[in-house]
């Protein structure tokens, strides 16, 4: 078996402040944000700020993850575990925003005593990380983004967005879910573009919502690479300063060509709609792999010369499983630290998109805050 669809397990609210970790750990562990910034984000800001205080609120409904799947003939294996071979210097990057409220945040707080605290405050809890949209929920879908950004805007730091409610959702598997169609989606799209603000910020466009397309026809595939597309112009046209990228699965799925081709049809291409792709959401596959394989994704979807792209790295310090396992497998770790200054040419950003200790249903119920899984990560 390998895997064919990243595993995503949408959060409500998550976290984020850089923090340095030990120095003892591989290349692809967590740690301090690298020297170079990457170009295409060069207008982002440098803004250090106190970090913010800590509040409860309730998450939304969480998605489920992917079932693994057996491949197709164009899925490559997963790449053997293996960390990278060295690490860049380590000095301050443009700040990314640690929203206020999260699970992990909530267990910080409630658990001063656990033995397991200190390690998951210091390695998870202090670092920024997405804030997830997975619920259908049009009336109130603009305040909360707007509360996600104006957030971010006011401590001069650039929060990271991920709707996650395209209808068909994970083709009807854990992470089933979003809008009842189409049209309700296009909607809820225009009341999400509503609350990004003026500011920085950063938008993941639907995971799995390009890759895993295989369980609609053509037309329903059509359909929903319009809608897409359609939405990266109007989270552009709200905010000109959004960034937006587009779903490119990672190295252990589909051809670079394969999915490059289905990019373009989703606007990916498009400086009107996007500025590039992102992959490795809520997967494990080194960071070389997938600065390797978005590259080659790039070149085939020949854009503009300004798309990059940005990796999730929550989880993938000690790579991917070798027999393809995607539920809190055993013996992963924390990867790099979120930063914008990757130092890699067309990688705008490595992030943490999944919140590392939020089970993919083996460990815990999906999408809940798992403290063992958390630790083992973390340790």
């Amino acid at each position: 078996m390998v895997v064919a669809a990243s595993v995503v397990v949408a959060v409500g609210t998550v976290t984020g402040m850089i923090s340095a970790l030990d120095g003892s750990r591989g290349s692809d562990e967590a740690g301090p944000p690298e020297t170079t910034r990457s170009p295409s984000l060069q207008s982002l800001p440098l803004v250090p700020s106190a970090s913010p205080s800590v509040t409860k609120s309730p998450s939304p409904t969480p998605a489920s993850p992917t079932p693994r799947k057996t491949a197709g003939p164009t899925s490559p294996a997963p790449s053997p575990t293996r960390t990278e071979g060295r690490r860049q210097p380590a000095v301050v990057s443009a700040r990314l925003y640690r929203h206020p409220d999260s699970q992990v945040l909530e267990w910080v707080r409630d658990h001063a005593g656990d033995p397991r605290h200190d390690v998951i405050e210091s390695r998870i809890a202090a670092q920024p990380a997405a804030v997830w949209f997975a619920d259908f929920t049009p009336d109130t879908v603009t305040a909360r983004v707007r509360a996600v950004t104006s957030g971010g805007s006011a401590l001069g730091r650039v929060p990271v967005v991920v709707p996650y409610a395209i209808p068909d959702r994970d083709c009807g598997g854990y992470s089933e879910g979003g809008a009842p169609d189409l049209d309700a989606y296009d909607a809820w799209i225009d009341r999400f573009a509503a609350g990004l603000g003026s500011g920085d910020v950063i938008v993941i466009l639907e995971p799995d919502s390009i890759a895993q397309s295989e369980c609609l026809s053509d037309r329903e595939r059509a359909d929903r690479f319009a809608s897409l597309a359609r939405a990266g112009r109007a989270f552009k046209a709200a905010n000109p300063k959004a960034r937006v990228y587009y779903d490119a699965g990672h190295s252990g799925w589909n051809t670079p060509a394969k999915q490059a081709e289905r990019l373009r049809q989703a606007g990916a291409a498009s400086a009107a709609s996007s500025d590039g792709i992102f992959s490795n959401v809520s997967n494990f596959h080194a960071t070389t792999d997938e600065i390797a394989y978005d590259r080659r994704v790039l070149d085939a979807l020949d854009g503009p010369a300004g798309l990059g792209a940005v990796i999730d790295t929550s989880r993938n310090g000690a790579g991917a499983p070798a027999d393809g396992e995607w539920c809190d497998p055993a013996g992963r770790k924390l990867g790099r630290a979120p930063t914008l200054g990757t130092g890699e040419a067309r990688i705008d950003a490595y992030l943490w998109v999944k919140l590392p200790g939020e089970s993919d249903g083996c460990q815990g119920s999906p999408g809940t805050f798992t403290a063992s899984y958390a630790y083992d990560l973390a340790r």
